[in-house]
């Protein structure tokens, strides 16, 4: 059964206690990866298009806890939270997840990274304790589009432009080959020589 599909983003509930969702991005998978565990880069992306979101709490490492706190333009707030149980570098994050409001209904969030030419597939499975907590989740809304929001259609493209300016960095600072290493200094042959010197030296009257 699919709740949400698009070119970009396709959400499904393949199980009665979850939700999956998938995204293709245009950028290799450390891009991916460093825009979820990277405060800074989190209020980018994360959260409903038009919410602001600050990071109170992010100890990326397993035992550590998250806390985002996203602001609607009306001014109300809403807060979710977590622990990470997993962290597998560019490849897999685990973490619970759990929406203030509605405490107490936790679930476990698998975020898998595949690369394959240069592009990145994002795979996040959403794991809850019953049905009735995962369809309570769905209909609220707020869960799939917090969620989600990882791989919405801006996210996606300030991840590429992230990918672009990696790889024009790497471009520029690439070292050549050994043996091909050539010197910027040129020599002087024998007549640039000659003339630098007769203009150093005064002439005779």
């Amino acid at each position: 059964m699919a709740t949400t599909s698009s070119t970009t983003t396709k959400v499904t509930l393949p199980a009665d206690k979850e939700i999956l969702i998938t995204r293709e991005f245009d950028a290799p998978r450390e891009v991916v990866f460093k825009a979820m565990i990277d405060p800074d880069l989190i209020p980018r992306w994360w959260g409903p298009r038009k919410y602001k979101t600050t990071v109170d709490k992010m100890d990326v490492r397993p035992g550590g806890a998250w806390r985002y706190i996203t602001a609607e333009p009306d001014g109300r707030e809403s807060a979710f939270r977590g622990e990470y149980r997993e962290i597998v570098p560019n490849e897999r994050i685990v973490q619970t997840f759990e929406w203030e409001p509605m405490a107490g209904h936790i679930s476990v969030d698998s975020a898998t990274f595949t690369e394959h030419d240069g592009r990145t597939l994002l795979t996040v499975r959403s794991t809850f304790a019953s049905k009735e907590d995962r369809d309570g989740m769905v209909q609220s809304g707020i869960d799939v589009e917090a969620r989600s929001s990882a791989t919405r259609g801006d996210a996606r493209r300030r991840v590429a432009r992230g990918a672009r300016r990696a790889r024009n960095r790497g471009a520029r600072t690439r070292t050549p080959p050994a043996g091909r290493v050539r010197s910027r200094t040129r020599r002087r042959g024998p007549s640039r020589l000659r003339r630098s010197r007769s203009r150093s030296v005064p002439r005779r009257r």
